[in-house]
Protein backbone atom coordinates (compact mmCIF):
# COMPACT_ATOMS: atom_id res chain seq x y z
CA UNK A 1 0.00 0.00 0.00
CA UNK A 2 1.46 3.34 -0.91
CA UNK A 3 2.34 5.59 1.65
CA UNK A 4 0.30 8.97 2.14
CA UNK A 5 1.81 11.76 1.55
CA UNK A 6 2.80 13.63 4.68
CA UNK A 7 2.75 17.67 3.84
CA UNK A 8 4.12 18.56 7.79
CA UNK A 9 7.01 15.72 7.20
CA UNK A 10 7.44 17.12 3.50
CA UNK A 11 7.65 20.84 4.77
CA UNK A 12 9.76 19.94 7.65
CA UNK A 13 12.50 18.51 5.79
CA UNK A 14 12.32 21.24 3.33
CA UNK A 15 13.00 23.69 5.66
CA UNK A 16 15.76 21.94 7.58
CA UNK A 17 17.29 21.21 3.44
CA UNK A 18 17.43 24.76 3.09
CA UNK A 19 18.90 25.82 6.41
CA UNK A 20 21.55 23.34 5.80
CA UNK A 21 22.28 24.66 2.05
CA UNK A 22 21.69 28.16 3.86
CA UNK A 23 24.69 27.47 6.66
CA UNK A 24 27.01 25.72 3.45
CA UNK A 25 26.44 28.82 1.18
CA UNK A 26 27.44 31.24 3.53
CA UNK A 27 30.51 29.35 5.14
CA UNK A 28 32.84 31.33 3.22
CA UNK A 29 31.56 34.80 5.42
CA UNK A 30 32.29 34.43 9.07
CA UNK A 31 29.64 36.91 10.20
CA UNK A 32 27.11 35.91 7.55
CA UNK A 33 27.49 31.77 8.85
CA UNK A 34 27.26 32.86 12.68
CA UNK A 35 24.16 34.49 11.73
CA UNK A 36 23.13 30.84 10.02
CA UNK A 37 23.96 28.54 13.42
CA UNK A 38 21.94 30.91 15.26
CA UNK A 39 18.93 30.58 12.83
CA UNK A 40 19.55 26.77 12.46
CA UNK A 41 19.21 26.20 16.17
CA UNK A 42 16.08 28.62 16.01
CA UNK A 43 14.81 26.62 13.43
CA UNK A 44 14.79 23.54 14.70
CA UNK A 45 12.87 24.67 18.01
CA UNK A 46 10.54 26.12 15.51
CA UNK A 47 10.09 22.66 13.83
CA UNK A 48 9.37 21.04 17.33
CA UNK A 49 6.37 23.36 18.17
CA UNK A 50 4.97 22.59 14.36
CA UNK A 51 5.49 18.93 15.12
CA UNK A 52 3.84 19.19 18.03
CA UNK A 53 0.74 21.01 16.78
CA UNK A 54 0.30 18.81 14.12
CA UNK A 55 0.22 15.94 16.58
CA UNK A 56 -2.49 17.27 18.46
CA UNK A 57 -4.03 17.96 15.23
CA UNK A 58 -3.57 21.63 14.14
CA UNK A 59 -1.31 21.88 10.96
CA UNK A 60 0.96 25.25 10.92
CA UNK A 61 3.02 25.90 7.48
CA UNK A 62 6.60 26.91 8.11
CA UNK A 63 6.17 29.95 5.27
CA UNK A 64 3.97 33.00 5.62
CA UNK A 65 3.70 35.58 2.21
CA UNK A 66 3.53 38.87 3.16
CA UNK A 67 2.07 42.06 0.71
CA UNK A 68 3.03 44.73 3.28
CA UNK A 69 2.23 47.23 0.40
CA UNK A 70 0.32 47.52 -2.74
CA UNK A 71 1.93 50.31 -3.89
CA UNK A 72 5.00 50.38 -6.49
CA UNK A 73 7.11 52.38 -8.48
CA UNK A 74 7.30 50.55 -11.46
CA UNK A 75 5.13 48.84 -14.22
CA UNK A 76 6.52 45.86 -15.36
CA UNK A 77 4.86 43.97 -18.18
CA UNK A 78 2.16 41.67 -17.21
CA UNK A 79 2.57 41.70 -14.03
CA UNK A 80 -0.08 39.90 -12.30
CA UNK A 81 -0.78 42.25 -9.11
CA UNK A 82 -1.45 45.37 -11.26
CA UNK A 83 -3.36 43.56 -13.55
CA UNK A 84 -5.66 41.80 -10.24
CA UNK A 85 -6.16 45.39 -9.21
CA UNK A 86 -3.47 44.80 -6.06
CA UNK A 87 -0.90 46.95 -6.94
CA UNK A 88 -1.17 50.79 -7.76
CA UNK A 89 0.79 53.97 -8.31
CA UNK A 90 -1.28 55.75 -5.39
CA UNK A 91 -0.44 55.79 -2.10
CA UNK A 92 -3.18 53.13 -0.54
CA UNK A 93 -5.47 53.90 2.54
CA UNK A 94 -6.02 51.17 4.93
CA UNK A 95 -3.25 49.29 4.97
CA UNK A 96 -1.62 47.35 7.99
CA UNK A 97 0.41 49.68 9.90
CA UNK A 98 4.00 48.56 11.36
CA UNK A 99 2.89 48.14 14.67
CA UNK A 100 0.06 45.45 13.08
CA UNK A 101 2.61 43.87 10.97
CA UNK A 102 5.10 43.50 13.79
CA UNK A 103 2.12 41.65 16.00
CA UNK A 104 1.76 39.47 13.18
CA UNK A 105 5.60 38.57 12.82
CA UNK A 106 5.39 37.41 16.51
CA UNK A 107 2.82 35.71 16.27
CA UNK A 108 4.01 33.69 13.43
CA UNK A 109 7.55 33.04 15.72
CA UNK A 110 5.03 32.12 18.78
CA UNK A 111 3.42 29.42 16.08
CA UNK A 112 6.67 28.04 14.73
CA UNK A 113 7.09 29.38 11.12
CA UNK A 114 10.48 30.61 10.19
CA UNK A 115 10.29 32.23 6.83
CA UNK A 116 8.07 35.44 5.86
CA UNK A 117 8.47 36.23 2.41
CA UNK A 118 8.00 40.35 2.19
CA UNK A 119 6.34 41.40 -0.96
CA UNK A 120 4.39 44.19 -2.38
CA UNK A 121 4.01 46.28 -4.66
CA UNK A 122 7.75 47.09 -3.57
CA UNK A 123 7.87 46.13 -0.22
CA UNK A 124 11.00 48.50 0.49
CA UNK A 125 8.67 51.15 0.29
CA UNK A 126 7.55 50.30 3.65
CA UNK A 127 11.17 51.03 5.56
CA UNK A 128 9.09 50.88 9.15
CA UNK A 129 7.96 47.57 8.21
CA UNK A 130 11.14 45.52 7.30
CA UNK A 131 12.67 47.55 10.22
CA UNK A 132 10.27 45.74 12.77
CA UNK A 133 11.35 42.44 10.63
CA UNK A 134 14.52 43.41 11.54
CA UNK A 135 14.04 42.75 15.24
CA UNK A 136 12.55 39.48 14.73
CA UNK A 137 15.90 37.15 14.48
CA UNK A 138 14.41 34.04 14.79
CA UNK A 139 12.67 34.24 11.17
CA UNK A 140 14.46 35.21 8.10
CA UNK A 141 12.70 37.52 5.71
CA UNK A 142 13.56 37.17 2.16
CA UNK A 143 12.75 40.41 1.03
CA UNK A 144 11.41 40.72 -3.17
CA UNK A 145 12.36 43.78 -4.06
CA UNK A 146 12.67 45.71 -7.75
CA UNK A 147 16.04 46.78 -5.84
CA UNK A 148 15.30 50.28 -7.03
CA UNK A 149 15.21 52.16 -2.88
CA UNK A 150 18.14 49.79 -2.23
CA UNK A 151 20.21 52.60 -0.74
CA UNK A 152 22.62 52.80 1.62
CA UNK A 153 20.44 53.11 4.83
CA UNK A 154 18.78 49.68 3.50
CA UNK A 155 22.44 48.29 3.13
CA UNK A 156 23.34 49.16 6.87
CA UNK A 157 20.10 47.60 7.80
CA UNK A 158 20.88 44.03 5.87
CA UNK A 159 23.97 44.66 7.80
CA UNK A 160 22.99 45.28 11.17
CA UNK A 161 20.20 42.51 10.54
CA UNK A 162 21.31 39.22 9.31
CA UNK A 163 18.06 37.91 9.09
CA UNK A 164 16.89 40.08 5.92
CA UNK A 165 17.76 39.02 2.97
CA UNK A 166 17.24 41.24 -0.13
CA UNK A 167 16.01 38.98 -3.31
CA UNK A 168 16.15 41.36 -6.78
CA UNK A 169 13.96 40.30 -9.65
CA UNK A 170 15.89 39.89 -12.30
CA UNK A 171 15.10 38.17 -16.12
CA UNK A 172 17.83 37.56 -17.08
CA UNK A 173 20.56 40.13 -19.48
CA UNK A 174 20.17 43.74 -19.58
CA UNK A 175 17.66 43.49 -22.66
CA UNK A 176 15.18 41.19 -21.13
CA UNK A 177 15.19 42.81 -17.94
CA UNK A 178 14.96 46.43 -18.95
CA UNK A 179 12.33 45.46 -21.75
CA UNK A 180 10.07 43.83 -19.15
CA UNK A 181 10.64 46.45 -15.94
CA UNK A 182 12.08 49.64 -17.62
CA UNK A 183 14.96 50.98 -18.82
CA UNK A 184 17.92 51.43 -16.26
CA UNK A 185 17.01 48.63 -14.07
CA UNK A 186 19.02 46.12 -14.81
CA UNK A 187 22.32 47.90 -14.29
CA UNK A 188 20.65 48.85 -10.62
CA UNK A 189 20.69 45.73 -9.91
CA UNK A 190 24.09 44.93 -10.96
CA UNK A 191 25.24 47.91 -8.82
CA UNK A 192 23.65 46.64 -6.09
CA UNK A 193 24.95 43.12 -6.12
CA UNK A 194 28.26 44.33 -6.43
CA UNK A 195 27.40 47.12 -3.54
CA UNK A 196 26.07 44.04 -0.94
CA UNK A 197 29.20 41.84 -2.25
CA UNK A 198 31.53 44.50 -1.38
CA UNK A 199 29.65 44.76 2.43
CA UNK A 200 29.82 40.99 2.88
CA UNK A 201 26.21 40.76 2.66
CA UNK A 202 24.20 38.14 0.52
CA UNK A 203 21.17 38.83 -1.64
CA UNK A 204 18.76 36.43 -3.75
CA UNK A 205 17.58 36.53 -7.20
CA UNK A 206 14.10 36.31 -8.03
CA UNK A 207 13.31 35.12 -12.00
CA UNK A 208 10.33 35.41 -13.92
CA UNK A 209 10.03 32.25 -16.15
CA UNK A 210 8.54 32.83 -19.62
CA UNK A 211 8.28 31.23 -22.68
CA UNK A 212 10.90 34.25 -23.95
CA UNK A 213 14.01 33.63 -21.31
CA UNK A 214 13.64 29.83 -19.73
CA UNK A 215 16.53 29.32 -21.81
CA UNK A 216 18.45 31.95 -20.72
CA UNK A 217 17.24 32.18 -17.18
CA UNK A 218 19.04 28.94 -16.58
CA UNK A 219 22.32 28.71 -18.43
CA UNK A 220 26.00 28.96 -17.10
CA UNK A 221 26.33 32.19 -18.36
CA UNK A 222 23.57 34.21 -16.47
CA UNK A 223 23.81 32.01 -13.26
CA UNK A 224 28.22 32.60 -13.10
CA UNK A 225 27.19 36.10 -13.51
CA UNK A 226 25.31 35.88 -10.28
CA UNK A 227 27.06 33.24 -8.82
CA UNK A 228 30.35 35.76 -9.32
CA UNK A 229 28.78 38.65 -7.15
CA UNK A 230 27.75 36.35 -4.28
CA UNK A 231 23.80 35.61 -4.86
CA UNK A 232 22.90 32.68 -2.70
CA UNK A 233 19.88 32.16 -4.01
CA UNK A 234 17.76 32.01 -7.00
CA UNK A 235 14.07 31.25 -7.16
CA UNK A 236 12.81 30.74 -10.53
CA UNK A 237 8.75 31.46 -10.41
CA UNK A 238 6.64 30.39 -13.69
CA UNK A 239 4.53 33.43 -15.08
CA UNK A 240 0.98 33.50 -14.63
CA UNK A 241 -0.76 35.17 -17.34
CA UNK A 242 -4.08 36.64 -16.43
CA UNK A 243 -5.29 38.44 -19.67
CA UNK A 244 -5.45 37.13 -22.49
CA UNK A 245 -2.77 38.99 -24.85
CA UNK A 246 0.15 37.45 -21.92
CA UNK A 247 -0.66 33.63 -21.84
CA UNK A 248 1.75 33.50 -24.89
CA UNK A 249 4.26 33.87 -22.27
CA UNK A 250 2.90 31.12 -19.98
CA UNK A 251 5.71 27.89 -19.85
CA UNK A 252 3.78 24.89 -21.62
CA UNK A 253 5.36 21.67 -20.96
CA UNK A 254 8.17 21.32 -23.42
CA UNK A 255 9.53 24.36 -21.03
CA UNK A 256 8.91 23.02 -17.75
CA UNK A 257 10.70 19.73 -18.75
CA UNK A 258 13.44 22.17 -20.24
CA UNK A 259 13.54 24.17 -16.46
CA UNK A 260 13.65 21.33 -14.81
CA UNK A 261 16.59 19.11 -15.97
CA UNK A 262 18.49 22.53 -16.24
CA UNK A 263 17.88 23.52 -12.68
CA UNK A 264 18.79 19.65 -11.46
CA UNK A 265 22.05 20.41 -13.32
CA UNK A 266 22.73 23.59 -11.66
CA UNK A 267 21.77 22.22 -8.10
CA UNK A 268 24.57 19.84 -8.30
CA UNK A 269 27.00 22.39 -10.09
CA UNK A 270 26.89 25.46 -7.85
CA UNK A 271 26.69 23.96 -4.25
CA UNK A 272 26.83 26.93 -2.45
CA UNK A 273 23.07 28.23 -3.98
CA UNK A 274 20.07 27.40 -3.71
CA UNK A 275 17.65 26.79 -6.04
CA UNK A 276 13.90 26.77 -5.82
CA UNK A 277 11.53 26.42 -8.80
CA UNK A 278 7.42 27.00 -8.26
CA UNK A 279 5.83 25.58 -9.03
CA UNK A 280 7.88 22.72 -10.38
CA UNK A 281 8.91 21.76 -6.82
CA UNK A 282 5.03 21.55 -5.94
CA UNK A 283 5.79 17.95 -7.79
CA UNK A 284 7.20 16.65 -4.68
CA UNK A 285 5.35 18.22 -2.34
CA UNK A 286 1.86 16.69 -3.89
CA UNK A 287 0.33 19.14 -5.28
CA UNK A 288 -0.09 23.31 -4.71
CA UNK A 289 1.15 24.41 -1.02
CA UNK A 290 -0.95 27.50 -0.80
CA UNK A 291 -3.85 28.04 1.31
CA UNK A 292 -1.97 26.87 4.40
CA UNK A 293 -0.24 23.78 3.24
CA UNK A 294 2.75 24.89 2.84
CA UNK A 295 2.19 29.08 3.40
CA UNK A 296 -0.77 31.24 3.13
CA UNK A 297 -0.87 34.85 1.96
CA UNK A 298 -1.93 38.31 4.31
CA UNK A 299 -2.50 40.95 1.83
CA UNK A 300 -1.53 44.84 2.53
CA UNK A 301 -4.64 45.81 3.81
CA UNK A 302 -4.62 42.48 6.19
CA UNK A 303 -6.87 39.98 4.24
CA UNK A 304 -5.95 36.15 5.22
CA UNK A 305 -5.76 34.52 0.79
CA UNK A 306 -4.43 31.17 -0.13
CA UNK A 307 -1.88 33.38 -2.25
CA UNK A 308 -0.70 36.00 -4.08
CA UNK A 309 -2.38 34.45 -7.58
CA UNK A 310 -5.43 33.80 -5.28
CA UNK A 311 -6.51 37.18 -3.89
CA UNK A 312 -9.78 35.68 -2.28
CA UNK A 313 -10.32 36.45 1.51
CA UNK A 314 -12.89 36.07 4.00
CA UNK A 315 -11.34 36.77 6.97
CA UNK A 316 -9.26 39.67 8.28
CA UNK A 317 -6.19 39.56 10.76
CA UNK A 318 -7.44 43.30 11.91
CA UNK A 319 -10.77 41.52 13.41
CA UNK A 320 -8.89 38.06 14.37
CA UNK A 321 -5.56 36.33 14.72
CA UNK A 322 -3.11 35.19 12.77
CA UNK A 323 -4.15 31.26 13.81
CA UNK A 324 -7.74 31.98 13.18
CA UNK A 325 -6.82 33.17 9.88
CA UNK A 326 -4.97 30.35 8.38
CA UNK A 327 -8.26 27.99 9.74
CA UNK A 328 -10.76 30.57 7.60
CA UNK A 329 -13.66 28.38 6.16
CA UNK A 330 -12.22 29.47 2.59
CA UNK A 331 -8.64 28.29 3.38
CA UNK A 332 -9.86 25.05 5.05
CA UNK A 333 -12.51 24.41 2.10
CA UNK A 334 -9.46 24.88 -0.36
CA UNK A 335 -6.85 22.43 2.28
CA UNK A 336 -9.31 19.76 2.71
CA UNK A 337 -11.01 19.73 -1.02
CA UNK A 338 -9.21 18.52 -4.12
CA UNK A 339 -8.48 21.72 -5.48
CA UNK A 340 -4.74 21.66 -4.32
CA UNK A 341 -3.54 18.51 -5.20
CA UNK A 342 -5.04 18.28 -9.41
CA UNK A 343 -2.40 18.48 -12.09
CA UNK A 344 -2.95 21.29 -14.11
CA UNK A 345 -1.81 23.77 -16.90
CA UNK A 346 -0.10 26.75 -16.11
CA UNK A 347 2.10 28.32 -13.18
CA UNK A 348 -1.16 28.30 -10.35
CA UNK A 349 -3.79 25.71 -10.24
CA UNK A 350 -5.50 28.28 -8.05
CA UNK A 351 -6.03 30.88 -10.19
CA UNK A 352 -6.95 28.31 -13.06
CA UNK A 353 -10.16 27.61 -10.68
CA UNK A 354 -10.54 31.03 -9.86
CA UNK A 355 -14.17 30.42 -10.32
CA UNK A 356 -14.47 27.50 -7.97
CA UNK A 357 -12.63 29.83 -5.64
CA UNK A 358 -15.14 32.52 -5.85
CA UNK A 359 -17.77 30.01 -5.57
CA UNK A 360 -16.23 28.65 -2.14
CA UNK A 361 -16.38 32.45 -1.24
CA UNK A 362 -19.84 33.17 -2.65
CA UNK A 363 -21.10 30.33 0.30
Amino acid sequence: MEKEFDIQEYMTKGVESIVASSLKATMRNPKESAFMVKFAAASKKASKKRKALQEAGEHIPPFLIASITSSCNLHCAGCYSRCNNATTDAEPVAQLTSDQWLKIFKEADDLGMSYILLAGGEPTIRRDIIEAAGTMQNIIFPIFTNGIFLDERYMDLFDKSRNLIPVMSIEGNKEKTDSRRGEGVYDRLIANMDEIKRRGLIFGASVTVTTENYKDVVSKEFIDSLYDRGCKLVIFVEFVPVTDDASHLAPADEHREYLKEHIASLRNEYQEMVFVSFPGDEKSSGGCIAAGRGFFHINSHGGAEPCPFSPYSDVNVKDSSLREAMHSKLLTALRDGDYLKEDHEGGCVLYEKRHEVEALLAN
